[in-house]
C-alpha cells in the first residue's frame, strides 16, 4: 500500500474518531456527560479596571495574543493596534462601531478554532483552490469506505456519510456544495454559528432519541448522560437530574421534550460577555460621546485595549481618569 494511503486511512479513522467523539461521546458510568453549550468566559482575571486592564486585555485580543503585547515598547503596541482597527473597521467608514467591536472580540475569543480549521484545511483541499468541496471532504474522510462499503471494524459509515452531507448542505450557504473557509468551520463547529444552532440540536436529538419517536423522554435523557453499573445506586447527581426534567426541561410538563426544549437545554441564552465588553470599552473611549469610537480615540487609550511592557499603570489610571 502507498504511504500517500497510509496517511489518508490514519486521517480518515482520526476524523471518525473526532464525529463519533462529538456525537457520541461515552462517558464513565458515574460520570456526568455534559452536551449544554455555554459561552466561555473572555478572561480568566477579574474585571477591576481600578486594579489593571488585564481583563479588556483578553477580551480585546484573547489570552495568548494579549501576552505578545506586554513585550513590546508603547511605541510598537499602538502601531499594532492601530493595524487590528483596521481590520475592525469593516466597512471602512473609518469608524468602529460597537457591532463590529463585539464581532471582533467573538473571533478573537475563538482564535483556537480558527486555528484548527486551518490545521486541517489542507488535508481536505485536494486540488488547492482555496475551497473544499463535498467531494472533497467525501473523499478524503469516507475514501476507504467507499472502497469496501463493508468494514468490519464495526462503524456505521454510511449512516455517518449522510449526517454529514446534511450538515455540510446546512453550513454551505449559497447551496453549490462548495465550502468557503467560513462555511467550512461552521460545518466543522456548528454550534459556533446562529444559522448552524437547528442542526446541533437535530443531532442531539438523534443521538439520544432512542425509540425515534422526535422526542426526548426521562429515560432517554438519564440514559444519555449516564449508565446504570449494575444494581448500583443512581449517584445524587442522577437525582438532580430527573428533577431538572420535570421541573425545568420539560416546560410543557407533557413528560417529553420536544425541539425548542432541547434547543434551550442545549443552547441556552447566556449572558453575552462580547456584548457586554465592546459596550464598556466604547463607554471607556469615546471621548465625543458619539457612540462609535475613531482610530485616535481608541489609540490615545491604547493601554486599556492592550499592554506593552513600559505601561505605567499608575500613569494609565490619571489618563484614565482624565476622561
Amino acid at each position: 500500500m502507498k504511504e500517500t494511503d497510509l496517511i489518508i486511512m490514519d486521517l480518515r479513522q482520526f476524523l471518525m474518531c473526532l464525529s463519533l467523539c462529538t456525537a457520541f461521546a461515552l462517558s464513565k458510568p458515574t460520570e456526568k456527560k455534559d452536551r449544554v453549550h455555554h459561552e466561555p468566559q473572555l478572561s480568566d482575571k477579574v474585571h477591576n479596571d481600578a486594579q489593571s486592564f488585564d481583563y479588556d486585555h483578553d477580551a480585546f485580543l484573547g489570552a495568548e495574543e494579549a501576552k505578545t503585547f506586554d513585550q513590546l515598547t508603547p511605541e510598537e503596541s499602538k502601531e499594532r493596534l492601530g493595524m487590528i482597527v483596521d481590520k475592525i473597521d469593516v466597512d471602512k467608514d473609518g469608524f468602529v462601531t460597537e457591532g463590529e467591536l463585539k464581532s471582533w472580540i467573538k473571533h478573537a475569543q475563538k482564535k483556537y478554532i480558527y486555528d484548527n480549521v486551518e490545521n486541517q484545511w489542507h488535508e481536505f483541499d485536494m486540488n488547492q483552490d482555496g475551497l473544499i468541496s463535498w467531494d472533497e471532504y467525501r473523499n478524503v474522510t469516507y475514501g476507504t469506505y467507499l472502497d469496501d462499503p463493508d468494514p468490519d471494524d464495526g462503524f456505521n459509515y454510511k449512516q455517518m456519510m449522510v449526517r454529514d452531507e446534511r450538515r455540510f448542505k446546512m453550513a454551505d450557504k449559497d447551496g453549490d456544495l462548495i465550502a468557503t473557509k467560513e462555511e467550512f468551520t461552521a460545518f466543522l463547529h456548528p454550534e459556533e454559528y446562529d444559522y448552524m444552532k437547528d442542526i446541533v440540536v437535530q443531532e442531539t436529538m438523534e443521538d439520544i432519541d432512542k425509540n425515534a419517536d422526535g422526542f426526548i423522554d426521562l429515560e432517554e435523557y438519564i440514559g444519555d448522560m449516564y449508565s446504570h453499573d449494575g444494581n448500583a445506586d443512581e449517584p445524587e447527581w442522577v437525582k438532580t437530574e430527573r428533577e431538572q426534567f420535570v421541573e425545568f426541561r420539560d416546560k410543557n410538563r407533557d413528560g417529553k421534550m420536544d425541539k425548542e426544549e432541547t434547543k434551550d437545554w442545549i443552547l441556552p441564552s447566556d449572558y453575552d460577555h462580547a456584548e457586554a465588553e465592546a459596550r464598556h470599552l466604547v463607554y471607556e473611549s469615546d471621548q465625543n460621546k458619539d457612540g462609535k469610537l475613531t482610530k485616535e480615540e481608541i489609540v490615545d487609550k491604547y493601554d486599556l485595549f492592550v499592554g506593552s511592557q513600559a505601561t505605567d499603570f499608575g500613569e494609565a489610571l490619571v489618563r484614565h481618569d482624565e476622561f
